[in-house]
């Protein structure tokens, strides 16, 4: 009997451990998605309501699983929707790949109905990969090359398949002039081989290292499985460890030397941190904010694993290109100067102190009363009831403040959100492409209402529908239900010194928990500061797919950790000149920095 092409294409992607593939179907997938209803054994398809969250959760279940994600369009309208996603993946370095359809080879240049030039519309967010299946020869080295260079380049690549190229008879490449075989994916998951750097190299950072008296580690997701390296050199050279956004997970938060996070959403401590280090080491971070890195001038050493990434937001003195942990390791073993020595322990001891200061002053301000939640007890409480497998997730926006700064994550959970590009609507896909990569963890995601009216609340429905597949059934929705757009509403008043613009900032009010139950899924309405914690407790234990409908105080101001002349002037302006919340916002305000100076007043 023969194979389809597209049957080859769906069994050679369960070959490399794909389990799902995230879309919607069309026209030009319809071979597709025949071949996923009759075969057997193959990727399960898991139906979004639009191609941008097919994507998305695509990206979410390569984040967390650790392989590579699938999403799959139609040619034209779905191939678009595709984009904010891959792009979502390409920025934050996510190995994903697109399948595509296209019009049938006969139509194509005829401006047929839906043909647009893909080549043209993914030559960016795909470059590192991206080919059309013309003849089916051509198969199993197109998708296996796509599939290749998305693990090992961490990109987004794309396989368009024209329509009737689906539906014809599969048949090898033959050993013959201009046919181009492929090799099987490996039988089972293979280790990448281990990149350390030369040994002058590290002898040389090693010299840098032994010579600071105060040093400061920056940490991203490069650094990811690092966590026991990490903490030795921390430990050997008596440094301080801040993280970057996508770094979150990557060391325990309640470390009492782990500053926490770095840059506008990050902390006090990690701000001190690199005012004051004298020598600087940035392991798998890209963080772009020069300006919260050590003033220039201070001796520092980069470890990384992308040579393109190496000296390129700090001008360092000695780059290891290399595997973190293997680097890190072998650059602990070359220190010959003890962490605890006299100037680099009373460098810890300072990191700790600011660490437990701003600890009680979160705590504080956690508590500073709102109208009629203040969002930071929102975070807060959760961040002790976090089951200790869990995954959690974080969209754009106001959430993403209270996320970087409240929630602790501790050894075995996993966090993450749209760090680069910084796009809405990211959250709630995320959590379902988790969900799919662990159907025995409990997921939760923390969301902004702009971007539930966004996506977030149509995903609620594939969550809802998917939900009796997952070993774990928690899934939590926590909305920030302020009807503001509020993170752009703070960026215009302390970016360009604007009040609140209702007309581009209110949002339609809505039940966030009345939706969720007509969707079939537990609604939870949290309107009173003593709800927070129970109604945490509630959705935690709940069996199936819960939202915590939180209505928040808007006004409650994510200060960043240094705030700048021209920022504190900005915003003064414009509650000056009109802005609706004045009174609110600066009552909060000064609420919160009562709380940082005073904060064991605070309660």
């Amino acid at each position: 009997m023969s194979q389809s092409v597209a049957n080859h294409l769906l069994r050679r992607l369960a070959d490399w451990g794909v389990t799902e593939v995230h879309g919607y179907p069309g026209d030009s997938v319809n071979g597709l998605v025949a071949e996923l209803g009759r075969m057997k054994g193959g990727p399960r398809f898991v139906q979004s309501r639009h191609e941008e969250m097919s994507a998305f959760a695509a990206v979410g279940q390569a984040k967390f699983g650790g392989g590579v994600g699938v999403c799959m369009a139609t040619g034209g309208p779905g191939a678009i929707h595709l984009l904010n996603g891959l792009y979502d993946a390409k920025l934050d370095h996510v190995p994903v790949v697109a399948i595509l359809g296209q019009a049938t080879r006969s139509a194509v240049g005829g401006s047929y109905m839906q043909e647009i030039d893909l080549h043209s519309l993914f030559k960016d967010v795909a470059g590192s990969y991206l080919a059309t299946v013309s003849v089916p020869e051509q198969l199993p080295n197109v998708l296996d090359r796509a599939v290749r260079t998305a693990l090992s380049e961490r990109a987004p690549t794309a396989v368009i398949v024209p329509a009737d190229v689906q539906e014809a008879d599969y048949s090898p490449p033959t050993h013959d002039f201009l046919q181009v075989p492929s090799s099987k994916p490996a039988a089972g998951p293979t280790e990448p081989s281990t990149v350390i750097p030369p040994q002058g190299e590290l002898d040389r950072a090693a010299e840098v290292v032994d010579a600071g008296d105060k040093v400061a580690l920056l940490v991203g997701q490069g650094a990811r499985g690092a966590e026991e390296e990490v903490r030795a050199f921390a430990d050997a050279t008596g440094a301080g460890v801040a993280k970057a956004l996508l770094g979150k997970d990557v060391l325990d938060d309640t470390l009492p030397y782990v500053t926490g996070g770095i840059g506008l959403l990050g902390t006090r401590p990690s701000w001190e941190l690199m005012r004051d280090c004298d020598t600087l080491v940035i392991v798998g971070s890209n963080m772009p904010y020069t300006q919260f890195l050590p003033p220039f001038g201070r001796k520092a050493v980069q470890v990384d694993l992308d040579p393109g990434r190496i000296g390129l937001r700090y001008p360092t003195e000695v780059n290891l290109v290399g595997d973190a942990a293997a680097t890190l390791r072998a650059l602990t073993d070359r220190l010959t100067r003890d962490g605890a020595s006299g100037d680099r322990q009373d460098w810890r001891a300072t990191v700790e102190s600011n660490v437990e200061r701003w600890r009680k002053v979160q705590d504080a301000q956690a508590q500073v009363p709102g109208d009629p939640i203040n969002p930071m007890k929102v975070f807060h409480e959760l961040s002790p009831l976090l089951p200790q497998n869990a995954v959690v997730t974080a969209d754009s926006g106001s959430a993403t403040d209270w996320y970087a700064r409240l929630v602790d994550l501790r050894p075995g959970m996993r966090g993450s959100l749209s760090g680069t590009l910084a796009t809405m609507g990211c959250a709630v896909p995320y959590a379902i492409g988790a969900k799919f990569a662990h159907p025995d963890r409990p997921v939760i995601a923390l969301v902004g209402d702009g971007a539930m009216q966004m996506n977030g609340l149509t995903e609620l429905l594939t969550a809802q529908s998917y939900s009796d597949l997952w070993e774990d059934p928690r899934f939590v929705v926590c909305v920030l239900h302020n009807n503001d757009l509020n993170q752009v509403t703070w960026e215009l008043r302390a970016m360009v010194g604007s009040p609140k613009t209702t007309f581009s900032q209110d949002l339609p009010d809505l039940s966030y928990a009345g939706f969720a139950e007509s969707a079939g899924m537990k609604g939870i309405v949290v309107d009173d500061p003593d709800m927070v914690a129970p109604a945490w407790r509630t959705a935690l234990a709940e069996e199936g797919p819960v939202v915590l409908d939180v209505h928040c105080d808007g006004d409650v101001p994510p200060i960043p950790p240094q705030v700048e002349f021209d920022q504190a002037v900005d915003t003064a302006r414009s509650l000056l000149s009109g802005d609706p919340d004045t009174r609110g916002v600066a009552a909060r305000g000064l609420a919160l920095k009562l709380r940082e100076f005073l904060p064991q007043r605070g309660g």
